[in-house]
């Protein structure tokens, strides 16, 4: 029998539409059981606090169980790898910061690629380091900082709370945009990073915002400046260090993405992209995130996302090799 050409072509239509109804389906009945979110460091730093917010949040919206596993080990590498190989369906996602497109420069091997194994989702929050110092040094001030160091050359050191970390990185740009002989001593938390300039040690630190805010409020730590180009809400009176030293375009900040295993269904990616722009417009949030230090901002596009990732990989994988550590972990 032979159909008409409007009836055919009907058809025809209807046929290559089923294909999508089960994946459309899938997105509106996920998720159906618990979904694993990874957070590649150990309990209780910045990623983690941001990741069970997230998690909190989410199964609330969804009414299902979204549940922080932590997988610490090689500055993150172990947990991103476990996320790269996930089965893409929706049920296991990935939080992480900075770390996942400088570890690819800084390390000989990693076990994932930023952008062939993930998935963007979406990008929530960015966090400026903070420069702080021991009371003890006689400076109040950036300017202060920099003519005290110059005065002492080679004399001083700054802690971070790990190589290749956000702090550690920040302290080397500060050092070289103002031609700094300060020494970097890693350690290998932030908590550890501020133990120590509390203690005289490393008077001078770059970390983020939650180890050192409390210690500045109690007098225990001064706060000289912070990354972004903006002040920090937590540390009123704090400048940008662009604006405390007069160095140029000194805007760093450290960011917190969602990520999923690459070819997570469309459907389910777009709605957590939906669920998490709202869940970061609601006061509450944006108040409990500015408590510890984290700034709310409008995500990019999924694939905006990238375009940023890949942007920052360049810049901070360029400082790594200027550093002469290209591979050294």
């Amino acid at each position: 029998m032979k159909l008409p050409r409007r009836q055919f072509l009907h058809l025809a239509a209807g046929a290559a539409a089923l294909p999508a109804l089960p994946r459309i389906a899938r997105a509106q009945t996920y998720p159906s059981r618990p979904v694993r979110v990874i957070v590649p460091f150990a309990p209780g730093g910045p990623t983690d606090i941001f990741a069970r917010l997230v998690a909190q949040k989410l199964s609330e919206r969804f009414g299902k169980q979204f549940y922080v596993e932590n997988i610490g080990g090689a500055g993150g590498n172990v947990g991103m790898g476990q996320g790269a190989k996930a089965a893409p369906d929706g049920y296991t996602m990935l939080v992480v910061a900075t770390t996942i497109v400088v570890n690819p420069t800084l390390y000989e091997r990693v076990p994932f690629d930023p952008y062939k194994d993930f998935d963007p989702v979406t990008l929530a929050v960015t966090s400026p380091e903070v420069l702080s110092v021991n009371p003890s040094l006689p400076v109040q001030s950036v300017k202060d900082l920099v003519a005290f160091i110059k005065a002492h050359p080679g004399k001083y050191t700054f802690a971070s709370p790990g190589t290749g970390t956000p702090g550690h990185l920040v302290g080397e740009l500060f050092r070289l945009s103002l031609g700094l002989d300060l020494v970097h001593i890693p350690f290998n938390s932030a908590g550890l990073a501020i133990g120590s300039t509390l203690a005289g040690h490393t008077p001078i630190a770059f970390t983020t915002p939650p180890p050192v805010v409390p210690q500045v409020k109690e007098g225990k730590l001064r706060a000289l400046a912070v990354s972004a180009s903006n002040p920090l809400p937590l540390l009123p009176g704090v400048p940008p260090i662009s604006e405390a030293s007069g160095a140029a375009d000194f805007e760093t900040v450290s960011w917190h993405v969602l990520l999923a295993p690459a070819k997570t269904p469309r459907p389910v990616v777009d709605r957590l992209h939906a669920e998490m722009k709202k869940i970061f417009a609601d006061p509450d949030i944006v108040a409990k995130a500015a408590n510890i230090g984290l700034i709310p901002t409008e995500s990019p596009s999924i694939e905006g996302i990238s375009a940023y990732m890949k942007s920052e990989q360049d810049k901070w994988g360029s400082l790594v090799k200027t550093l002469g550590l290209q591979g050294s972990q």
